[in-house]
Formats: C-alpha cells, sequence, structure tokens
C-alpha cells in the first residue's frame, strides 16, 4: 500500500508543530501508511510525538547541507525520496517555508501543486477556500501525484498512537543547491502567552481600541482566558500592535475554540482569517458592523465598559 508523505514542520525549539499534527490526521484518512519526513535537525526529539498522532516510519534527513542553507536542499532531498518511494501523496504545511518547497518540489517532477488545501480526499481532490473566504472550490492535480499544502487550522489534529520505524535519508544535493546560506539565526523571543496560530483562544483588536496604550485591555482579558492576543489590519497600520499578531488575509490565519473580538468591524479580510474560529464573541459599538453576521454571540457597546466587567467576572470565577 503506497505511503502518504507528511513533511514535517517543527519549532527551533526542537517541538512540533500544530500544523504538522493536523497533516498526520489528514494523511490517516486518505488510506495508505502515514510517514513522516524530518528535513534538517534532530528526528530524534520529534519520533514520539509523531508516532502518538499515526506516523509509522519516520524519515529523517539531517545534516549541515540542511541546515546550513535556505530551503533548495530540503526540496532535492524531498524530491528524490518521492521518487524513490512513489507515494500516494505529499503533505506540506502553508507555510512561508512549506509552500516554497512545494513549489520547487513540483517544478523538478513536472509535478502539479495545490496550496492552502483545507480539505483532501483519498482520490487527490483538494478543497480550497479562495478570494478571502467568500468561495470554496474542489481543485485536483492534472499531472503527477498531490502535493499539497494544508493551511494551517484546518481541522482539529486526532491522535492514534503509534511506535514509528526511523530510516535515515541519504542528503545528496547539488552546488545549486547552496547559493543561499544562512549566516546567522535568532531566536523570536517568546512570552508566557500561546503562540498565535496554534492558540486555543484568542483576543484580538481592532481600530476599535483606540491606540497601542489601550491594547493592555485586549492582553488582560487574553491573559485572564489563557490565550493569544491577536490585531486587526486596520489596528496593526495604525501602529497600535506589531505586525506578527495580525490576523486576516494578509496576517495569520485562526481557528482557536473560542475568538473574541474587540473594536473590530469585521472587513472581509480579516474574516477570511478568523471565520473558521468555532466560538465567536464580538464587543463592538456599532450595531450594524459585519462581524456580528459571523459571530455566535455578540455585544452592541462600549468595549472600555464591557470588558472590564466581563473581566473582573471572569476574575470572580478563578
Amino acid at each position: 500500500m503506497a505511503e502518504v508523505l507528511v513533511v514535517v514542520e517543527a519549532s527551533s525549539q526542537g517541538v512540533v508543530k500544530k500544523v504538522t499534527l493536523e497533516m498526520l490526521t489528514l494523511a490517516r484518512t486518505l488510506g495508505g501508511d502515514v510517514s513522516a519526513v524530518v528535513l534538517g535537525g534532530s528526528a530524534e526529539a520529534l519520533t514520539d510525538k509523531l508516532g502518538e498522532f499515526g506516523a509509522t516510519k519516520v524519515y529523517a534527513a539531517a545534516g549541515d547541507d540542511l541546515d546550513g542553507y535556505l530551503v533548495a536542499p530540503k526540496a532535492t532531498v524531498l524530491a528524490g525520496l518521492i521518487q524513490r518511494v512513489s507515494p500516494s501523496a505529499v503533505l506540506l504545511a502553508s507555510t512561508q517555508e512549506g509552500k516554497e518547497i512545494a513549489a520547487r518540489v513540483a517544478v523538478k517532477l513536472d509535478n502539479g501543486v495545490l496550496t492552502d488545501v483545507v480539505a483532501l480526499e483519498a482520490d487527490g481532490t483538494a478543497t480550497q477556500v479562495v478570494f478571502a473566504g467568500s468561495t470554496i472550490v474542489k481543485s485536483k492535480v492534472t499531472k503527477g501525484l498531490p502535493i499539497v499544502t494544508v493551511r494551517p487550522n484546518s481541522l482539529t489534529p486526532a491522535p492514534a498512537p503509534a511506535t514509528p520505524v526511523v530510516e535515515a535519508v541519504e542528503v545528496a544535493v547539488e552546488d545549486r543547491d547552496k547559493l543561499a546560506k544562512v549566516v546567522e539565526r535568532k531566536v523570536e523571543a517568546k512570552g508566557a502567552r500561546p503562540e498565535l496560530s496554534e492558540a486555543s483562544v484568542v483576543v484580538s483588536g481592532g481600530r476599535g481600541v483606540g491606540s497601542a496604550d489601550n491594547f493592555k485591555l485586549v492582553e488582560e482579558l487574553a491573559d485572564l482566558l489563557g490565550g493569544a492576543v491577536g490585531a486587526s489590519r486596520a489596528a496593526v497600520d495604525s501602529g497600535f500592535y506589531p505586525h506578527q499578531f495580525q490576523v486576516g488575509q494578509t496576517g495569520k490565519t485562526v481557528s482557536p475554540q473560542l475568538y473574541v473580538a474587540l473594536g473590530i468591524s469585521g472587513a472581509i479580510q480579516h474574516r477570511a482569517g478568523m471565520q473558521t474560529s468555532k466560538t465567536i464573541v464580538a464587543v463592538n459599538k456599532d450595531a450594524e458592523a459585519p462581524i456580528f453576521e459571523l459571530a455566535d454571540f455578540g455585544v452592541v457597546g462600549d468595549l472600555f465598559k464591557v470588558i472590564p466587567q466581563a473581566a473582573e467576572e471572569i476574575r470572580k470565577r478563578k
């Protein structure tokens, strides 16, 4: 039975990212054995977690040729592995690196590629959400095997414990793969809050928050709920909060259990990044704000009065 290859995404601390667990869960529905592919770093630290979510084999490719350069060597190694094992499908994350690897592999193999996939059927038919979330399309690779990049937060990871076998993969790259060298790495400083795209609770502020100082109110509510802080593009463009916390079409896509939108009108660009959230709560003084069309619960009112009251009630219950 043909394998389904899942290219692993992990943090610099050696922690498997949530999107990888989602891809392993999706891969199990396609039929065949699920194999994880670790390109660079140490596969040993990841194996247990990968096995917990259904990987029966881990292909481990390591070495300076992968860690010391950008994505070209990874694409070459992955393309060689695909040619050797002839998988039924290859899943990568729809991240900056994942999409670049997928594109390079597709060129090398003269193969079709689909990006930002939210669902994939056993016959290779993919579901994609396009035009800022306004249209759903069904697509299929017409040449070669399905090489797809999976949009983070498209499904809920589900464990299926297995004991994976680790197989070393030979790293053989060409000089042309080494034209962009990594000369320095800096680990982004992390606070106590969960990472935005993987958080189960997200509290986001928009232009209605009014200022960077007022974002302390958003942060306070997020901390009380144990969640991450997000921001709309309007808030980011106004200088209220850093760009890396932007949620939306040109920012990050989130799909938490709870999404709280404070002072966010709900433009389609923002909705594209959070509309798959399980429960959406909106607070806005404009009763006609588009966000209320999407919200499960809405409060029409001044967020500077509503949120302190909500925060106080949360403290009472802790």
